[in-house]
């Protein structure tokens, strides 16, 4: 989608944001029902046995290790979902982290062992699991009913890192956020649950790949510095041209932050992510109950790292932009306070629709507004 006067499109339906890691062991994890839960989408809670543990602590390791937001938000799940989440958010993982390796002259070795790893989820999807991961993911996926097209989607949207990518347009940008992030979005909806049937599914879905949208935005908004080092820019070409700016300037000049043409670029960038998150809450609703805590603390917390870029004048080039621990309580007693509205399907619609408009004048606070 252009920002641009006169060239406003429709965005696509669809859209973390979890990212995920390399393996780094076992921990213990809780996976007996939760005190006072009730069973998931008519489900009844079933305890793993002793393998089935050992396998979610590793994913439980993951998680805690490399998404300290994520880890306080699972906690407001039924412990069913959040082992399920867990096993998705370390499948991921284990992806992103593996191509964040690359460094001149390793794409080739890197792209061979992501495709091992594609072979390895087959595998997994066709019942001959090969790790403690993968036999999650092939129980969650089974669970859950996870169909296997986000998670090739993941797959093929991490690939993307190994090779110079730029992106020219909003459009450009927002497909690759689809295919890292809406993808995970779309997965955990399955786990989360959404009653209703498939055709409230279906919409709850394009909610959430919306919300990955924002998260993954906010996430390329919040590692700009650490993106530049890879030798990577991920903010659109265009957007940077109504700035005078280039992703040459991005790599290359360390002073940018203090250039007077940067703050107005982050600020309009900040203010599409918060458009996303506002089209996307209203999808928390069409979730079965039990999951609208961890969703709002999900969208919430991710929502807040744009006030932390915000709190340091948008200089993500020499620090990452992070919520502080009383920032994390606040986002999940907002969440524990949280009740969605009775659920009206007819008033929540069929999944959001945005149009981006631009004044002529770049250094308008007002540059993106939501349609």
């Amino acid at each position: 989608m252009s920002p641009h006067a006169g060239t406003a499109q429709r965005m696509t339906d669809r859209e973390v944001a979890l990212k995920p890691s390399s393996l780094v062991g076992m921990a213990d994890v809780s996976v007996a029902p939760t005190a006072g839960a009730t069973p998931s989408s008519g489900r009844d809670s079933v305890v793993p046995t002793g393998s089935a543990v050992a396998d979610a602590a590793e994913c439980a390791v993951i998680v805690k290790t490399h998404a300290r937001t994520f880890t306080l938000a699972s906690y407001l799940l039924p412990a069913e979902k959040r082992r399920a989440a867990y096993a998705l958010y370390a499948f991921c993982r284990i992806a992103d982290d593996l191509v964040d390796r690359a460094k001149p002259g390793t794409e080739a070795q890197l792209e061979q062992q992501l495709t091992e790893y594609e072979h390895q989820l087959a595998a997994a999807l066709h019942g001959r699991p090969s790790s403690a991961v993968f036999r999650e993911v092939a129980w969650v996926t089974r669970e859950y009913e996870v169909p296997a097209d986000p998670l090739y989607e993941l797959l093929a949207g991490v690939a993307l890192d190994l090779r110079p990518t730029r992106y020219q347009t909003w459009r450009d940008l927002e497909r690759y956020c689809e295919g890292v992030a809406s993808s995970v979005g779309e997965m955990c909806t399955h786990v989360f649950g959404v009653p209703g049937g498939n055709e409230v599914r279906t919409r709850a879905v394009r909610y959430a790949r919306t919300l990955g949208v924002a998260m993954q935005l906010t996430n390329i908004l919040r590692d700009i510095g650490e993106d530049a080092h890879r030798g990577r820019c991920y903010l659109p070409e265009e957007d940077l041209a109504m700035f005078g700016l280039t992703p040459r300037d991005v790599l290359n000049n360390q002073a940018l932050s203090r250039d007077e043409r940067w703050r107005p670029m982050m600020a309009f960038e900040v203010g599409r992510a918060r458009a996303l998150y506002e089209a996307s809450v209203p999808g928390i609703a069409l979730l079965s109950h039990d999951a609208h805590r961890c969703a709002r603390a999900c969208a919430v917390g991710y929502a807040g790292i744009l006030g932390a870029i915000e709190a340091q004048r948008y200089d993500t080039l020499s620090s990452r932009a992070r919520l502080g621990r009383m920032a994390r309580m606040n986002v999940l007693w907002d969440a524990w306070r949280f009740r969605a509205a009775p659920l009206d399907t007819a008033t929540v619609g069929n999944g959001p629709t945005l149009r981006w408009d631009s004044t002529t004048d770049a250094a308008s606070k007002d540059l993106v507004r939501l349609a």
